[in-house]
């Protein structure tokens, strides 16, 4: 896309930026006193369309199909998001696996609108056809499909194939022209190991385990982060002192719900300086990040007043906004 293109764009990007939801709209979801409160806000604020239910998973999936709606119709070369768009790529070939194996048919465990459609995923997954897949993606396929056979361990099916998409993000990443996108998989990689290397600390799980979950980045030493699992979550917490992850070791010491916020929020502070930058491809690549954040954490809130949990504990699970 040529420089004038992407003033129009960034330009379109900005009219639109207006309506992301500050941290005041945050506050007044947090203020309704039920789910349903919550949805109509939500509709007042033009969230789903005329014939869109007055539900929550309705309102936020349609949300989410206007969001790369109209991205597409600025955007001549869609492929600037597949470091975006891989995460939802690689759940649906993980359902596609375990609905093969398993042989119980579910529709709603997809997420529409991938590279792959998910009902095309499902038949080269049934008929073992995995060389259809992108490079990036068979040879995972095929090595977690034979192990959910094999060993009936769903959890190391789901390890194969998530750190499959963490090395597909870090390798678009690397590849790509744009800072945005190249910070992008760069910190999503990082955080993803360090939830990782939380999360095993926590279970007792075993060096092996952990590596073969992470996937190496520049900002993050695998073996360094993987030993200080093992010595226990003071010792994570010291490791991430020591590099640019720093605020995470803080959220540890804070909070298990404090800790996951500062998981999405390091992605935000990642995009923000696209909120000042008008003739690039970042702009249009942080309000997708943007939206995807204030989708999550919509999510959040409304599960949080479904299951009635106290406004205090809702709250701290809240994700920073973009604007």
């Amino acid at each position: 896309m040529a420089k004038n293109q992407y003033t129009y764009a960034v330009a379109r990007i900005r009219a639109m930026e207006v309506s992301l939801f500050s941290q005041a709209v945050i506050d007044q979801l947090l203020a309704c006193k039920d789910e349903k409160q919550c949805i109509s806000l939500l509709q007042e604020k033009g969230w789903g369309n005329a014939d869109t239910p007055a539900d929550a998973e309705a309102i936020l999936t349609c949300e989410r199909e206007k969001t790369w709606k109209e991205v597409k119709g600025l955007v001549d070369d869609m492929s600037v998001f597949d470091v975006i768009s891989y995460p939802d790529l690689f759940h649906n070939l993980k359902a596609a696996i375990k609905v093969a194996a398993t042989g119980e048919e579910s529709s709603d465990i997809f997420i529409s609108d991938t590279k792959i459609p998910a009902e095309e995923m499902l038949e080269i997954v049934k008929n073992k056809e995995f060389s259809r897949l992108p490079d990036y993606m068979a040879n995972a396929a095929e090595e977690a499909y034979e192990a959910l056979l094999h060993t009936h361990d769903g959890q190391l099916c789901d390890i194969i194939i998530d750190r499959a998409a963490l090395l597909a993000i870090y390798a678009a990443g690397r590849k790509a022209k744009d800072a945005i996108i190249r910070d992008y998989a760069e910190s999503t990689v990082a955080v993803a190991d360090i939830k990782i290397a939380v999360r095993s600390q926590k279970t007792a799980k075993s060096l092996e385990f952990m590596k073969r979950a992470m996937a190496e980045c520049d900002s993050i030493s695998v073996d360094a982060l993987c030993k200080a699992a093992l010595n226990g979550m003071d010792a994570i917490q010291e490791y991430l002192e020591g590099t640019a992850y720093k605020g995470g070791a803080e959220a540890l010491r804070e909070s298990t719900s404090a800790f996951e916020c500062w998981c999405d929020n390091r992605i935000i502070e990642t995009i923000k300086p696209q909120l000042y930058n008008p003739f690039t491809i970042g702009p249009i690549v942080a309000y997708v990040l943007a939206r995807e954040n204030e989708i999550k954490t919509v999510r959040i809130i409304l599960t949080g007043k479904q299951n009635a949990f106290p406004d205090d504990s809702i709250r701290e699970r809240v994700r920073e906004m973009y604007v």
